[in-house]
């Protein structure tokens, strides 16, 4: 039986905030991927980008993929590009149920407004313009990887965490 629950899903779904709080009311150990990898590289993910290059942030990515893959009762919030690398869902797989959270482009808008210059991908002048068009090739891939998904539009990250809670639940009676 899988222990892990890895959240995917696009920058300003929530991953890192329901993931804490999933993993403290089911008593999981909590890792962030990109903070891991920020420690890894002791530089911000922005600095990684923008001196090193996406290629090589996607490269420490799959390296700490293969680290926290086997890892048990653990809750991943995984960076919004981890589906990009098929491999990476496979690694996953084998030890997490796979959660996407997504949002609607708007809302990912707003929650993402106050964090200047700590998501490369957005350092445009049309920021609503690039989350639509990343969303519209990373969405096939989301769902692709999902085993479950849950819309955040609207619900407060407690009300995430427990939907996530009462989902799992019912996968697990079901064993």
């Amino acid at each position: 039986m899988k222990t892990g629950i890895a959240l995917i899903g696009f920058m300003g779904t929530g991953k890192t905030a329901i993931g804490r709080l999933l993993a403290e009311k089911l008593g999981k150990s909590f890792i962030e991927m990109d903070a891991e990898i920020e420690k890894k590289a002791c530089k911000p993910v922005a600095a990684i980008f923008r001196e090193d290059g996406e290629a090589c942030f996607r490269k420490m990515e799959a390296q700490i993929t293969i680290d926290i893959s086997t890892q048990k009762s653990t809750v991943v919030a995984c960076g919004g590009g981890i589906v990009l690398d098929k491999a990476n869902i496979f690694r996953l797989k084998q030890e997490y149920v796979i959660v996407c959270l997504s949002a609607a482009p708007g809302d990912i808008l707003k929650r993402i407004s106050g964090e200047q210059g700590k998501r490369p991908l957005l350092d445009v002048a049309d920021k609503g313009k690039r989350i639509r068009e990343l969303l519209k090739t990373r969405r096939p891939l989301y769902e692709q990887a999902a085993d479950i998904t849950i819309e955040t539009s609207g619900i407060d990250p407690p009300g995430v965490a427990q939907r996530i809670i009462d989902i799992l639940s019912k996968y697990e009676s079901q064993d």
